[in-house]
């Protein structure tokens, strides 16, 4: 489709594995409902820890017992559940009368999880470059680099699964001509703002992009704005690259290239 000049990529749950994986693990590690934890992330709206931390409001630290604080909290999380249930229509199991969430063992997990690149996506991405003909952009919620004035140490690091250069390393970095940070830009999906920043600095018209995400809410954002949007669940990475392949009319699934097996990131 000629009108398409750019492919905007989220990282975690699209370039990379979803970190919703351990999420769902930890709920029921706990024995509480599955997304109990997703939705109470959620419903805590802009001033929740991890939508501070992704905005590059929090250090690590604090961010750990926010989070910690924030994913405890039974009163608020059991309504905002309650509520989910009713939304979608399915009964509402029992819900936990106390619980002691681990913060900085629940975000050690989400990263290390999220820390492997998803072969279909890569793939992809290294045939749209090589093809010369669109833009390849970034936009995740991310958390701040590590700095020189508030370094983490690198035990810590290592718990997380990150090298020296934190969440998004140049080599993942590297893949995209423009990669916009939520922890760098102050703003964050699915706000509109966030969006229209991509766009401006990339010089490009929401009509004239793909975007493909992990959460609802964001491609509902970024399809109200005008860009076409593609859905990418947990497992659905082909059938989402698929899509993508018949939007821009370039292969980007057929069986690798011996090249392309050999390439080392």
């Amino acid at each position: 489709m000629s009108h398409i000049k750019a492919v905007i990529f989220d990282i975690g749950g699209v370039v990379m594995r979803s970190p919703f994986i351990a999420i769902a693990a930890y709920e029921k590690k706990l024995g509480i409902p599955e997304n109990y934890l997703n939705c109470s992330i959620v419903e805590r709206g802009l001033n929740g820890a991890w939508q501070k931390f992704e905005r590059g409001e929090l250090p690590l630290f604090t961010f750990y017992e926010e989070f910690s604080r924030d994913l405890s909290d039974t009163t608020n999380g059991n309504a905002w559940y309650a509520a989910y249930c009713k939304r979608k229509g399915i009964a509402c199991p029992e819900l936990p009368k106390k619980l002691d969430v681990d913060g900085r063992e629940l975000f050690g997990s989400m990263m290390r999880e999220s820390g492997i690149f998803d072969p279909h996506i890569l793939r992809a991405i290294r045939r749209i470059r090589a093809a010369g003909k669109h833009k390849i952009i970034a936009l995740t919620n991310n958390f701040a680099r590590t700095s020189t004035e508030n370094p983490i140490p690198a035990s810590e690091l290592a718990f997380l699964g990150w090298d020296r250069e934190g969440a998004t390393p140049s080599r993942l970095r590297g893949l995209f001509d423009d990669f916009c940070d939520s922890s760098e830009l102050g703003s964050r999906k699915p706000e509109r703002r966030f969006y229209q920043i991509a766009l401006d600095r990339n010089g490009l018209r929401a009509e004239q992009v793909v975007f493909l995400d992990d959460i609802g809410i964001n491609l509902k954002a970024a399809k109200e704005l005008g860009m076409e949007t593609i859905h990418v669940p947990i497992g659905g990475t082909l059938a989402a690259t698929k899509k993508l392949e018949a939007k821009l009319g370039i292969d980007l699934t057929s069986h690798p290239t011996e090249e392309e097996v050999v390439a080392k990131l």
